[in-house]
């Protein structure tokens, strides 16, 4: 297997489908890798080399709580509201108006 095809970096072409003011869920990017593997999508943003080009920030729990975040979760928040989105008590607010089809 090469670099290219690795788990981590197949998430992160899908991840890259992530316009703008729009977010993805773990388990939508596993479920797009055909897998249940949603931690497994965790780490590979935890260890994105390509941030923020691939948007790693752009990537929330399914039920829209924000999540974690390499570089913090109070920059992640500042992150996403920099691109429009909305955030309120650590939930992204309108979030199934939101959410990006993989």
């Amino acid at each position: 297997m090469t670099k290219k095809d690795s788990f981590a970096e197949r998430c992160y072409s899908f991840l890259r489908q992530v316009p703008k003011g729009k977010v993805t869920t773990y388990k939508a990017l596993a479920e797009a890798l055909g897998t249940k593997a949603y931690r497994a999508v965790g780490q590979a943003m935890h260890c994105n080399p390509y941030a923020p080009i691939v948007p790693c920030h752009r990537v929330v729990c399914s039920d829209g709580r924000i999540g974690g975040f390499a570089f913090g979760v109070k920059r992640k928040i500042k992150m996403l509201k920099r691109e429009g989105i909305k955030v309120k008590e650590g939930k992204i607010e309108d979030f199934s108006q939101i959410i990006s089809k993989l």
